[in-house]
């Protein structure tokens, strides 16, 4: 893994997972680690009140770049040894422009923090991290409130045998797996019993299949509430990432809808990769 771009808006959450991508990438020998502020230039609106400051585009971008310097020098002993950690600021939205950006920096990953707690409710519909993972390409790994880094050597990856097809990305799945180099857990949940039958194993063969030579080992439970199950299950084997698919109104809509499963989901110890189809 080169490149990964740790957007940020310095806040607490982001300099937590700012810390988390510098850890990661002393264990994978990532070579650059990109600061990333996209600062939005408000436009003044004739109708509103004079009084309404208009913001100066030049302070703006200092500020920006400022943030930035701040947040490079406060990380600097957390740069691991051989790499080297950059800064880039621009006036863009975040998620309409970070493919763009990654593309750009040639990246591999981009790692995100989220709020979560008592929070949740006021925050989730405009948080920034869903929007990227809504919007980009490439991998994200949603780092959850003040977690810790820990040494990514279990994965579990839940999903759907029932939809893995010619769309599940199997392609980035296996880069990653080789980069990580962790051991393979999936994951299986039916909701009470509703489907979960002899035929469900066979269907998980062409998973198999797809993933010939990296040793995965399968679990199948049952479950009322799916991402309770995968929250449960990755406590119980200890999985250091929880790897995600994101599909439309699929799990990962339901992780972070409004509801007392996304509060779960982000309370979780356990950060999140997902790879989009």
């Amino acid at each position: 893994m080169k490149t990964i771009i740790v957007p940020t808006d310095f806040s607490a959450t982001a300099y937590n997972a700012a810390r988390y991508a510098l850890k990661l990438a002393a264990q994978l020998g990532t070579s650059r680690i990109l600061l990333y502020h996209a600062y939005e230039l408000i436009i003044p609106v004739p109708d509103l009140p004079t009084s309404v400051p208009v913001v100066d585009p030049k302070e703006l971008k200092e500020a920006s770049e400022a943030g930035l310097a701040k947040m490079q020098q406060d990380l600097s002993g957390l740069v691991p040894a051989g790499a080297v950690l950059d800064v880039r600021a621009e006036n863009n939205l975040l998620a309409a422009n970070i493919d763009e950006v990654a593309k750009e920096e040639m990246a591999d990953v981009i790692v995100m923090g989220i709020t979560g707690g008592g929070q949740l409710e006021e925050i989730l519909i405009g948080s920034n991290t869903i929007d990227v993972v809504k919007h980009t390409t490439f991998p994200v790994i949603i780092v959850p409130g003040e977690v810790a880094f820990k040494p990514i050597n279990k994965i579990l990856f839940a999903c759907d045998f029932k939809k893995i097809g010619t769309h599940t990305p199997i392609a980035p799945l296996k880069k990653l797996l080789d980069i990580f180099h962790a051991e393979l857990h999936v994951l299986n949940i039916d909701r009470a019993g509703k489907g979960l039958n002899a035929e469900i194993p066979l269907e998980s063969l062409l998973l198999d299949n797809l993933l010939e030579g990296y040793h995965p080992v399968y679990h199948f439970i049952d479950h009322d509430n799916i991402v309770e199950g995968i929250m449960e299950y990755a406590d119980k084997i200890q999985a250091d990432l929880i790897l995600t698919v994101p599909r439309k109104h699929g799990l990962f809509e339901g992780l972070f809808r409004r509801s007392r499963t996304a509060k779960l989901a982000f309370h979780t110890h356990i950060p999140m990769l997902a790879i989009h189809e």
